[in-house]
C-alpha cells in the first residue's frame, strides 16, 4: 500500500500499536510528536502539538488518510480538556480545509462521549465529535468511541488487572455497574477495517469485545480466577471515600500545578451505571469483529506487558 497516513496521538498507548500496525503495513506515515523521536522506516515525524497550526499543516499535507488519536484525560477544570480535545479538533479540521485535497478522516473518540453531561472529559469528547460532525469540509469521516482499552503499555487499567494476579480486585462500590472492555489488538483491527471499508463514513460507532451485557465487577472476579487459578477476592471502596479522595486530589492539584487523573467528575464517569456498548453497526458496515475477550485478553496483556 502507497497511502499516506498521518496519525496524531502517535507516541500514546493507542497511537504505538497504530503505528506498529500500519508499518508492517507498508503505508507511508506521517505522526504529529510534542518531542523530537528517532526516524524508524517509513514514519516521519512531525514536531508539534495540536495547538500548533504550522505543524498540523505539515502533517496532513498529502495525506490519504488521517487518524485523530490524540487527546487529553486528566486535568482539573474544562478548559484544559476543551483546548487540546475540542480547539485541538478545530485546529486539525481547518488544516485540512487548508489543503486541496480530500482525505479521510477517522476520530478515535470515546464512549464516556456518549453521556457528556457526567464529566469534563466526556463533555470535551462529545463536544470535539460535534466540531467533526458540523464541518463542512470536503473529506469523509467517521467516529469510533472503543470503551475501556487495555494490553500492554496501558497505564489506566493495568494496575488495576496487575492487581488480580494477587487474588485482590480493588473496585469502587457499584455493583449494578456495568461496562464494557476492548483489547489494544482489537482496536487496533478496527482502525484497519475501516481504512479497507468504503462504507463506513459519516457515522459514530460504539466498540467493544463483544461480550454479551459487558461485564460487571463479580464476573471480572470470576474470569481473573479461572485465568489464574486461584481465588479472586473483591475489595469493595466505598463510592463516599472515592468522593473524598478525588476532592482533596481536585484541590491539591489546582495548589502544586498538576493533571490529575482522579477528581470529582471522574468519579460521577467511573459510577455511572452503564458503560456497555454495541458493535452490531460496525460490524456490518466493515465486517470487524473483536478476537479477544477478557478470558483471554487478561494473561496476554499482563504477560506482555512485562516484557
Amino acid at each position: 500500500m502507497s497511502d499516506v497516513v498521518a496519525v496524531t496521538g502517535a507516541t500514546g498507548f493507542i497511537g504505538r500499536h497504530l503505528l506498529d500496525s500500519l508499518t508492517h503495513k507498508n503505508f507511508k506515515i506521517k505522526a504529529l510528536t510534542r518531542k523530537p523521536q528517532t526516524t524508524i522506516g517509513s514514519i516521519d515525524w512531525i514536531t508539534g502539538d495540536l495547538l500548533n497550526t504550522d505543524s498540523l499543516e505539515e502533517l496532513v499535507r498529502d495525506a490519504d488518510i488521517i487518524i485523530h488519536c490524540a487527546g487529553q484525560v486528566r486535568g482539573n477544570n474544562y478548559q484544559g480538556f476543551e483546548k487540546t480535545n475540542v480547539v485541538g479538533t478545530e485546529n486539525l479540521i481547518q488544516a485540512i480545509e487548508k489543503q486541496n485535497q480530500s482525505p479521510r478522516f477517522l476520530m478515535i473518540s470515546s464512549l464516556a462521549a456518549r453521556e457528556p453531561h457526567l464529566s469534563w472529559y466526556a463533555k470535551s469528547k462529545y463536544q470535539s465529535e460535534q466540531v467533526l460532525v458540523k464541518s463542512r469540509g470536503k473529506f469523509k469521516w467517521s467516529i469510533l468511541r472503543p470503551t475501556a482499552v487495555y494490553g500492554p503499555g496501558d497505564k489506566e487499567l493495568m494496575p488495576l488487572l496487575k492487581a488480580t494476579t494477587k487474588g485482590l480486585l480493588p473496585m469502587i462500590n457499584t455493583p449494578e455497574s456495568k461496562f464494557g472492555l476492548i483489547y489494544v489488538d482489537d482496536l487496533i483491527l478496527a482502525i484497519n477495517n475501516w481504512i479497507e471499508s468504503k462504507s463506513a463514513d459519516g457515522k459514530i460507532y460504539e466498540l467493544d469485545d463483544g461480550s454479551p451485557g459487558g461485564y460487571d465487577q463479580f464476573k471480572l472476579k470470576e474470569i481473573a480466577s479461572q485465568v489464574w487459578g486461584k481465588k479472586v477476592r473483591i475489595i469493595p471502596i466505598p463510592v463516599m471515600l472515592v468522593k473524598v479522595i478525588a476532592n482533596i486530589n481536585l484541590h491539591l492539584s489546582r495548589i502544586l500545578d498538576y493533571l490529575p487523573m482522579l477528581t470529582p467528575e471522574k468519579v460521577r464517569e467511573l459510577t455511572h451505571h452503564d458503560w456497555v456498548s454495541t458493535n452490531s453497526h460496525f460490524t456490518d458496515d466493515t465486517g470487524w469483529l473483536p478476537k479477544t475477550l477478557l478470558k483471554d485478553g487478561l494473561e496476554k496483556a499482563i504477560l506482555s506487558d512485562r516484557h
